[in-house]
């Protein structure tokens, strides 16, 4: 139980990616005062953690009334869990195609905040497999849901603290830490592609 606790946090936190939203949202609301900060944080958060929990709920009935395996599921999520990964250690770490902001009238909460930057495919993806039915117990994917709220609300704080945590990392700190958390998903998503192909079996794991 500890195990996997310990890589349902490593996954989520890699791609919910907790530093790249904190750059991101730096540099949206950086002409916002800080009573406006906090509402968008808290609304964001709400918002990621609506659209992941429903992804826990109602993401393997959907999946199943189309008529798709979770096997299918787990190599496609190992896949683009890998290619994420990649994107994390040679992307631009501040997700700059966000940079110029919505247009007028938009929700930073809603875009580009908690859907793609927080609520990410990847984030998706990797709640759904996480707490597979057939493999969890009820009690282990309210773990992983327990898990998903710990890494939201690290968001949450990592957000009210943007504009302090940016000028102590820097541009370049942050960037390093993307980096090291792609490193660790790619490796992950290996995990997660051999686990649902049985290869660890073969390999004594």
């Amino acid at each position: 139980m500890r195990e996997k606790v310990l890589r349902d946090f490593l996954m989520l936190w890699s791609t919910v990616d907790p530093i790249g939203t904190l750059a991101l949202f730096a540099g949206l609301t950086a002409g916002l005062d800080g009573a406006e900060r906090r509402r968008i944080a808290l609304r964001t958060t709400l918002y990621s953690l609506a659209i992941l929990v429903g992804a826990i709920v109602l993401g393997q009935v959907i999946l199943r009334g189309m008529g798709i395996r979770m096997i299918s599921l787990e190599v496609a999520g190992g896949v683009i869990l890998f290619l994420f990964g990649l994107q994390m250690i040679f992307g631009n770490a501040t997700r700059s195609a966000g940079a110029g902001g919505p247009e007028s009238g938009h929700d930073l909460a809603v875009f580009p905040l908690a859907v793609p930057s927080i609520a990410s495919p990847g984030a998706i993806m990797a709640a759904i497999v996480l707490t597979d039915n057939e493999r969890y117990s009820i009690a282990q994917q309210a773990g992983t849901a327990g898990v998903l709220a710990i890494v939201l609300a690290a968001t949450f704080v990592l957000m009210l603290l943007s504009g302090p945590a940016l000028r102590v990392l820097g541009q370049s700190g942050a960037a390093i830490l993307v980096k090291v958390m792609g490193m660790i998903l790619a490796a992950l998503s290996v995990e997660l592609v051999l686990r649902a192909l049985g290869v660890e079996k073969w390999a004594g794991g």
